[in-house]
């Protein structure tokens, strides 16, 4: 599924965030100074993993078997029996 998709690079980009993150908590527990640089690397890494595991969900497009791009519209609904339509 991740193949088909193609979310590797956001995958690959969540796990280098959670590394850095666990790096981070590291180099704050022996008190090394730049470990607040590594932190923000990894809230971005975490970040632009998940919007890049989003794209294709928020900008999905329907193709039909021949390959067509088709647009996607709302069905409008039907009023039931005994229903007012105002």
């Amino acid at each position: 599924m991740i193949n088909a998709l193609r979310l590797r690079k956001g995958v690959i980009a969540i796990i280098l965030g959670i590394i850095a993150l666990i790096v981070a908590q590291i180099m704050s527990s022996k008190h090394i100074e730049n470990s607040n640089i590594v932190l923000a690397i990894s809230g971005v890494l975490l970040i632009v993993g998940s919007l890049v595991l989003l794209y294709p969900i928020l900008f999905a497009k329907k193709v039909d078997n021949e390959g067509e791009v088709v647009e996607l519209k709302p069905v409008e609904k039907e009023p039931l029996e005994g229903e007012n339509v105002v």
